[in-house]
């Protein structure tokens, strides 16, 4: 038999580079797909591909981000600005679909997160918010933040607010190479939260 026949059968382009496990044995791990159902509808990809294979203290510290991010003084509309944006850039499918959910579950202004990629331009962001988008954007590109750029940011932010930017971003970096690293695309989070909104 050749070395290609004996090779597993690659997974389909939009398909997790694991397979997810529909069925875990831990009982916590259980509740956990119970409690994603309920809040989402579904048991969420990066559960059945990550979670469901790693300790459950990593499921935890990945909880304790959500956590951390209702102890920032920044406005929420402005977090979820900056972690969409920061999804946006390095291309992971799945937090862009979810941060959306989250902003139709609180009901922020969803033009302004459909027009996030004119931010510049468009008159529904203002000159902070301007600000703290150039500054994530860049430091997402290129790893590091001109002076200039610093310091249009430090005009509208407080030295907290600076330091909580900060966080946003790295923290959205661990999902977004999480669930890029598994090829985990969207779960259509999106459109389930509208659909149970109408209904």
């Amino acid at each position: 038999m050749s070395a290609a026949a004996k090779s597993p059968a690659l997974p389909a382009l939009d398909q997790p580079f694991l397979p997810p496990i529909d069925n875990p044995r831990s009982l916590l791990l259980r509740l956990i797909y119970s409690m994603s159902r309920r809040q989402f509808g579904k048991v969420m990809t990066p559960l059945k591909v990550f979670m469901a294979r790693m300790p459950l203290t990593f499921g935890r510290f990945y909880g304790n981000i959500g956590a951390l991010d209702k102890k920032l003084v920044l406005p929420r509309e402005t977090a979820m600005l900056i972690r969409e944006q920061v999804a946006r850039i390095n291309v992971c499918l799945f937090c862009i679909d979810i941060a959306r959910c989250f902003t139709i579950q609180a009901s922020m202004n969803q033009a302004k997160f459909d027009a996030l990629e004119n931010y510049r331009n468009n008159p529904l962001f203002s000159d902070a918010e301007r600000s703290a988008l150039d500054y994530v954007s860049v430091l997402t590109r290129d790893k590091k933040v001109d002076p200039d750029t610093f310091a249009r940011l430090a005009g509208f932010y407080s030295e907290r607010q600076i330091c909580e930017i900060v966080w946003l971003v790295a923290s959205e970096h661990v999902y977004n190479i999480t669930n890029i690293g598994l090829n985990i695309h969207s779960d259509l989070l999106c459109d389930l939260t509208k659909h149970r909104r109408a209904t």
